[in-house]
């Protein structure tokens, strides 16, 4: 498909300029039922990096990967969880209201300890 160079370059602003919905997700262990619970500004973007590295044995996150390596990708599973309710309002900010949910999911699922793999 041959498209004018100029057409290209539109639609590729376009993507740029995009606003990719913002949110919190969960990596699960399927066998353990321990999570990884994580937010961000392109919250399909990120899982989409987490499985990437989960991959390549390089996520931050040293007993995820562990639990990976031993278990295999086929035993976990990965979830958005909410999502940043946009808003019109020009004072509103989103990394801010991220950082809230990240929060509020953390605390629900207690996803620290045992029952998880976040930092408590």
């Amino acid at each position: 498909m041959n498209m004018p160079q100029e057409t290209r370059r539109a639609l590729a602003r376009k993507y740029k300029e995009t606003v990719r919905p913002a949110g919190v997700f969960a990596i699960r262990n399927t066998l353990s039922g321990r999570l990884y619970v994580a937010g961000s500004l392109d919250v399909e973007g990120a899982m989409n990096r987490a499985r990437f590295e989960l991959g390549l044995r390089s996520h931050r996150n040293k007993a995820l990967v562990r639990d990976w390596a031993a278990h295999g990708a086929a035993n976990f599973s990965f979830e958005v969880i909410d999502r940043v309710k946009e808003r019109d309002d020009p004072a509103f900010d989103r990394a801010a209201e991220l950082e809230k949910l990240l929060v509020l999911w953390r605390e629900e699922l207690q996803c620290h300890g045992d029952r998880g793999y976040d930092a408590p």
